[in-house]
């Protein structure tokens, strides 16, 4: 997809303009009714500057959760709005609703350099369903369009698609997923040899699209997390209690065919942190397969000496997905080790978003990589060749 033939922020006359800005703010909310991780807000501090430098009325408008087109407290962006008003010290205002009274008239009433962020768009069914007369609603409040949500550019929703049907004005893309696209273009197009992928999380049915993409430009998969116990029962391995995808062992046994027939080098794990239960306090080393009654929930250590030497030696990474229950001390070491193994690499690396981002923080190697995506499905879809729709809406407003 031609995406840089989509103008980024800086290219449009936006000075003294009406800006209708789409974020991706979701963001955890703590128990404390705070937002836990400033990560999202902080990536879209550099775009909402850059307009407020330019004299703009800005209107910002994110999801949060998935209320599923109703309105629920615990999904308001109140404690995001207050959170980002920090980060920016500048004070924003928050409509009730993403349409109707209270945003028309706080969209009126704006003057220069003002902000109003829009409540929750999935409060309304017309977000996600990509309904017309929500998305004129949308497009009524501003001159520009500017898409900043990388997270949400793989959803054909009102926000992100059809308000450009009903915008007169220019629109295009901010700093952040402007960064994005460059690095996701830079992993297909840089020549550096070994390309590594490395895989993890629970379901082979999420990737598969992705594992069949990759086969064609990869030199090596290491395949880790719980969808790694599918690969090996297709190679009849013990796996025990472990979870696996029964409807997709077949599948996996096919991938394992075609990565040999692309001789392509499909790394699965040989050692693994079993127990009982995730709570059990009992932890066994096993290998290469999974004893009965056991499950595992990491790789062990021989397979993270094995997954790091792939990694320490390849042009370019990408990761997606932990290759454990990294959320519980006794099954984050796989994770960890992976994590800092990428974090010394001198290729080219990306992380995927997700678990794996929040997981290469977690363990302080985030500033050491080249890049980490702040949407995982996104980041997918478009290593997987897709287009993705809230690119191709951005494509198809632009003069032709």
């Amino acid at each position: 997809m031609a995406w840089n033939n989509v103008p980024a922020i800086n290219e449009i006359d936006i000075a003294e303009k009406r800006l209708f800005m789409r974020l991706d703010l979701n963001a955890p909310i703590g128990e404390d009714g705070n937002v836990s991780d400033l990560t999202r807000l902080e990536a879209a501090v550099p775009t909402i500057n850059y307009a407020l430098a330019r004299s703009c009325r800005i209107v910002l408008a994110s999801h949060l959760g998935r209320p599923k087109g109703q309105i629920k407290k615990e999904y308001s962006l109140e404690p995001v709005a207050k959170a980002l008003a920090n980060l920016l010290d500048h004070e924003i205002l928050l409509a009730d609703y993403p349409v109707g009274d209270s945003a028309n008239q706080l969209t009126r009433q704006m003057r220069t350099g003002d902000i109003v962020m829009l409540e929750n768009l999935r409060f309304d069914p017309g977000e996600t369903s990509n309904d017309a007369n929500f998305s004129k609603q949308l497009a009524s409040y501003a001159d520009i369009y500017i898409n900043d949500a990388f997270g949400t550019a793989h959803r054909a929703h009102a926000s992100t698609a059809g308000i450009l049907d009903h915008l007169q004005g220019a629109s295009g893309v901010g700093f952040l997923m402007e960064k994005e696209l460059t690095a996701l273009q830079r992993l297909v197009d840089d020549p550096a040899r070994p390309f590594v992928a490395m895989l993890g999380g629970a379901k082979v049915s999420d990737k598969i699209t992705l594992v069949r993409q990759l086969l064609k430009q990869c030199q090596t998969i290491l395949i880790g997390g719980a969808m790694a116990y599918t690969f090996l029962a297709a190679q009849d391995i013990e796996v025990g209690r472990s979870r696996i995808e029964t409807d997709q062992i077949e599948l996996a046994g096919q991938l394992l065919m075609l990565a040999a027939h692309n001789k392509v080098d499909l790394v699965l794990p040989e050692d693994h942190v079993a127990a009982q239960n995730p709570d059990s306090e009992e932890t066994l080393l096993m290998g290469p397969g999974v004893s009965e009654n056991w499950m595992g929930f990491d790789i062990g250590p021989r397979t993270q000496e094995l997954f790091c030497k792939h990694i320490e030696g390849a042009g370019k990474v990408f990761w997606n997905g932990p290759m454990g229950f990294f959320e519980k001390h006794a099954f984050a070491q796989g994770t960890k080790a992976v994590a800092e193994a990428l974090g010394k690499s001198t290729g080219y690396t990306v992380v995927g978003g997700g678990d794996s981002a929040a997981a290469i923080r977690q363990f302080g190697c985030h500033e050491a990589v080249s890049h980490v995506c702040t949407g995982g499905g996104a980041a997918l879809t478009f290593l997987e060749g897709e287009t993705l729709p809230g690119l191709a809406a951005l494509l198809q407003a632009q003069p032709r």
